[in-house]
């Protein structure tokens, strides 16, 4: 039985959703529980491929949590029924939130939970929030090099030269 594909943890806002007030040719726009996101469908296009085509197992890590399944994974052409991790599973889970009584970022813990339950997983954690919050996941990540990040500039949002990047680490043994 082969090896299960390196899980993508995938967030919303600043990654999928750009915030800048230009929406570039053949974006997509719509208004989700009251906000208004812009996305690329290409890159969604790319994203759904590579979990389709078993090179990933693409999963939830943002604040949307199950309102991301809910309500933008079709309009977005993204598939239903991906796995979400949300903080509420964090605390129950014993990961709460704090390392050792330090305080930390939830979704680091959600990272750090994938990691665990299956040790020597890949992982590609997609995040724009990730270079604010490198004192958090610095160490972590130094100590796992099976994690790769991608931190998308949340203006602009995931680009393809990204996610070339992160087919080429896909494709590295």
């Amino acid at each position: 039985m082969p090896p299960p594909p390196p899980v993508l943890l995938l967030d919303v806002d600043g990654v999928l959703n750009a915030v800048g007030s230009r929406l570039p040719e053949g974006w997509r726009r719509g208004t989700y529980n009251g906000y208004v996101l812009s996305w690329d469908p290409t890159v969604v296009a790319r994203l759904r491929e590579l979990h389709e085509s078993g090179r990933v197992e693409l999963q939830w890590l943002t604040t949307w949590t199950e309102k991301a399944d809910q309500l933008l994974a079709e309009p977005m052409g993204l598939p239903r029924g991906l796995r979400t991790h949300s903080r509420d599973d964090m605390v129950s889970t014993g990961f709460g939130g704090s390392f050792g009584g330090l305080a930390g970022w939830w979704k680091l813990a959600a990272a750090r939970a994938v990691a665990e339950a299956e040790p020597g997983r890949r992982i590609v954690w997609i995040d724009d929030d990730l270079a604010d919050q490198a004192e958090d996941t610095s160490e972590w990540l130094a100590a796992n090099g099976h994690v790769l990040v991608v931190a998308p500039d949340l203006e602009t949002g995931l680009t393809h030269a990204e996610l070339d990047r992160v087919e080429a680490w896909l494709a590295s043994p």
